[in-house]
Parts: structure tokens; C-alpha cells; sequence
């Protein structure tokens, strides 16, 4: 996933760009209205995260003209603005979220997440990775060309590896997504889950299609 930081405090862009790549994400960052046009123009964004106080004009007016242009995009507002009257004008214009500042990168990540998998589950009803298809909405999946049954919450694992295909999952954020819970829940039931799918999913001989990544996490290879 490409996401576009739009910032024009050094030290809270440097923040945020170092804090998505660690989480795997693709990243440019740029201080100004000018230079978000450009990036625009030059490159696709799966997602933005904008400031609105910016040293050549407002990103709310650049908002304005991206949604008016067809950007159509997630955009996270990130500004220090953060009155009521200020979030709802920014969310008219188009933003699909709005966090004030100072703010938890931990909540930015959680909700640029959010942001994305609900993009991804409108652009896309039908999931595909080395032979395993998943349709979203009949619900149903196939293996090589064959039908696997899955249990709800085994569906829901699965979708959650191919909506994050390459990308180091933890243990936590798998509980978090599936089982709704964290802390409380056991992380062996996770890894009784993961088993479960192997075996339904994958042949004898292939290389694994869920990876155990030693420490952190499983990885859909």
C-alpha cells in the first residue's frame, strides 16, 4: 500500500514516515500544497494523510479540488485544528476521517488501516493469491480450482491474509481483527487456526502459502 503524507512540520512527517515504514507501508512525504499536486499528478496513492495548515495554502482547499478532480482515494485529516465545527467541515468536503493533533501514531496506523480495508473491500469482492479465491460476497472459496469449506471465523482469517498479502501479521493484530479481542484471547487459538488453514488450503509439495515469521507473526507468502 502507497501512502502520500502531506506535512510541512519536519519533525511530525519524519514521524509518521518512519513510523509506516516500519509497518510495511510504501510512503512519500511532501510540505505543501504545490507539492502534493505534483505527487498526484506523478504517482497513484492508495491513501493520504493530510494537514491542513500548510505553508503555501489550506488542505481543506486541496481537498476540495482533489474530490472534485475525481481523487477518490481515502484522506485522513491530521491537524491541530480540532474544534467540532472544524471536523465536520472537514469531513463534508470529503475527508473520510479527521484526528486531531497531538495524536498516538498507534491510532493514526489503526485507523489509516480501517480506512484502507474498507477501500479495498469496495474496489475488490473477489480476492485472489497463488491459486486460493476467495468471493467476498458469495462467501465462498476454491483451492486450485477446488471448493474449501471454511468455518465463519476461518473465512474471516483467511480474508485478512489476502486483503494483507506480503505483510508480516501479528498475533495481536490478528486478534484484534478476527476475534475482536487482544490481550484476552489465547495466541495459541490463533495458531490452531493458522494450522487449520494450511491444511485445507495448501497441497502436499507446494511451497507454504502462511508462513510462521519467528517472534512477530504469520505472513501470507
Amino acid at each position: 500500500m502507497k501512502v502520500l503524507i502531506v506535512e510541512d512540520d519536519r519533525k511530525v512527517g519524519s514521524f509518521i514516515l518512519s513510523g509506516l515504514a516500519e509497518a510495511t507501508y510504501t510512503t512519500r512525504l511532501v510540505r505543501s500544497c504545490e507539492a502534493a499536486r505534483d505527487a498526484l499528478a506523478d504517482d497513484t496513492f492508495d491513501a493520504v494523510v493530510l494537514d491542513l495548515g500548510l505553508p503555501d495554502g489550506d488542505g481543506l482547499d486541496l481537498l476540495r479540488q482533489w474530490r472534485a478532480a475525481g481523487f477518490n482515494e481515502p484522506v485522513l485529516i491530521l491537524s491541530a485544528r480540532d474544534a467540532v465545527a472544524d471536523r465536520i467541515k472537514g469531513l463534508n468536503l470529503g475527508a473520510d476521517d479527521y484526528l486531531a493533533k497531538p495524536f498516538s501514531f498507534d491510532e493514526l496506523l489503526a485507523r489509516l488501516r480501517s480506512l484502507l480495508r474498507r477501500q479495498a473491500t469496495v474496489k475488490a469482492t473477489v480476492l485472489e493469491h497463488r491459486g486460493v479465491s476467495v468471493d467476498l460476497l458469495a462467501r465462498t472459496v476454491t483451492a486450485g480450482g477446488i471448493q474449501v469449506d471454511l468455518t465463519n471465523r476461518e473465512f474471516a482469517l483467511l480474508e485478512l491474509f489476502l486483503q494483507n498479502a506480503g505483510r508480516v501479521l501479528t498475533r495481536t493484530m490478528i486478534a484484534e481483527r478476527v476475534w475482536e479481542a487482544s490481550h484476552e484471547l489465547e495466541t495459541n487459538l490463533i495458531d490452531v487456526y493458522v494450522r487449520r488453514l494450511r491444511k485445507k488450503l495448501e497441497q502436499e509439495g507446494d511451497e507454504p502459502l502462511i508462513r510462521t515469521v519467528r517472534g512477530s507473526g504469520y505472513q501470507l507468502a
